[in-house]
């Protein structure tokens, strides 16, 4: 199909564009403000044990993220179309990768962020009525807070994207306020400038901390996902060529800044030796800090961040089922749009149901969090390499198409943040193989559905 006879090249769309830079640049930091800062920095610290590479994990995350980005505002301001990477990949490859990315996104990888940091959520929740009234809720409650807040969230974006672009921007701007306050507190105290350097690193360098490293990048990466939220709603973004690249690069920027200062925070107040073994550490920084009345005051910190980075996704990422649905590549029922709010209601329907689904597999292990991570982190880097690795093929492909934002540095940028993700993905499989089968296994099963479905 030539360009200019291509929908995907163009910005006509049936949804409503009701969605501005502010709300745009809010549903990139709701959407990667979630679970990941306050839930990943212990494991992260377990894995590596020592401050230096520590910090070396979440810089190699930050500038790794911002490469990516970089791409992705090319791929999106060519392409202003709702689905993310499944349009980029469709254009790049064809039908069947994208079909499969889609597939592995629904069944695998952003479903299972959403019972990730559901999860999160009642965790955090817990926490608040243990800290305020010694209530102890069990396993079973948590699982269960987890999936009411999926069914809650699902729910009230059935009703329009002018809402839920409001509601995003009264989250994000509570999540920058309650991680600015974490920060903020954890300075201002009393605390300890040797855990900065104690350990500065492991007596001896091995093969171990290589894996451990790489390891560790499972749980960062997670931390920074999501900044690619704005391109799932490309069709519902005024001025989409200009904004859309626009809220990637300000949303991650401001993310960065505040990621970093708040692991600083953190381990300013708590010690490695306690910080590898934190839960909650966000909890145990400002317990630390202020006492219990900082303990509670960051526990409702999380519960709003994680509450709102639910809801996001579920708006973003549904956009993605309807826009292959339209194009014949998934369950057809999910390709319909309401008449009266113009959202794919059936669509984020069936999400949520699957996602509650995850939550309830994720529940028979003991910790559910890192499980479902690892579940889904070979399988979104196999489809992160290809959709950046698209960025060179329409470049090829569509040489006279429209790029009002290009990669800095092509091609040496792309190329090296392919080789990365190439090496992080076998590090991932070493160190996570059962869980990364499994992810694949089911991506796999699609191929049936495509061959006799579809094809």
């Amino acid at each position: 199909m030539h360009i200019n006879q291509n929908k995907n090249f163009t910005e006509d769309t049936n949804l409503t564009r009701g969605l501005g830079l502010p709300s745009a640049v809010s549903i990139v930091i709701s959407r990667i403000i979630g679970s990941g800062i306050f839930r990943t920095p212990g494991p992260i610290m377990a894995l590596v044990g020592s401050t230096m590479l520590f910090g070396s994990v979440w810089i190699i995350g930050a500038v790794i993220t911002i490469f990516a980005a970089v791409c992705y505002a090319e791929l999106v301001a060519m392409m202003p179309r709702s689905g993310g990477p499944y349009i980029y990949l469709k254009e790049a490859y064809g039908p069947l990768i994208a079909f499969l990315r889609g597939w592995a996104m629904f069944f695998v990888s952003e479903t299972g962020a959403i019972a990730a940091v559901a999860l999160v959520f009642a965790e955090y929740t817990q926490a608040s009525l243990e800290i305020s009234s010694g209530i102890y809720l069990s396993h079973a409650m948590v699982v269960i807070i987890a999936l009411l807040i999926i069914v809650f969230h699902t729910f009230i974006n059935c009703f329009g994207v002018r809402l839920s672009g409001i509601v995003q921007i009264i989250i994000s701007s509570s999540k920058i306020i309650a991680l600015g306050y974490i920060i903020t507190a954890c300075f201002t105290k009393n605390g300890n400038v040797s855990n900065f350097y104690t350990p500065l690193l492991p007596e001896h360098f091995t093969l171990t901390h290589v894996l451990g490293i790489g390891a560790a990048l499972r749980y960062a990466f997670f931390a920074f996902s999501g900044w690619e939220g704005a391109t799932y709603v490309a069709e519902e973004v005024k001025n989409p060529r200009k904004n859309l690249p626009m809220s990637l690069l300000i949303g991650i920027a401001c993310v960065l800044i505040l990621y970093l200062s708040a692991n600083a925070a953190y381990l300013f107040q708590v010690p490695v030796d306690k910080f590898a073994i934190s839960k909650w550490i966000a909890v145990d920084a400002l317990q630390t800090a202020l006492g219990a009345t900082g303990a509670l005051l960051v526990a409702y910190a999380v519960m709003i961040n994680t509450f709102g980075n639910v809801g996001t996704q579920v708006m973003v990422k549904a956009r993605t089922w309807q826009a292959m649905a339209q194009d014949n590549l998934f369950f057809s029922w999910c390709a319909h749009v309401h008449t009266t709010y113009k959202t794919p209601n059936n669509a984020m329907i069936m999400q949520g149901v699957w996602a509650c689904v995850l939550v309830l597999f994720a529940s028979i292990y003991k910790n559910s969090y890192e499980a479902v991570i690892d579940y889904f982190s070979a399988t979104g880097t196999i489809f992160n390499i290809l959709t950046l690795t698209s960025v060179i093929v329409l470049r090829r492909k569509y040489p006279e198409a429209v790029r009002p934002f290009k990669t800095w540095g092509y091609p040496v940028t792309v190329i090296l943040v392919v080789l990365f993700y190439v090496i992080y993905l076998i590090v991932t499989l070493i160190t996570a193989f059962m869980p990364s089968l499994l992810g694949i296994i089911l991506t796999s099963t699609g191929l049936i559905y495509y061959w006799i479905k579809i094809k």
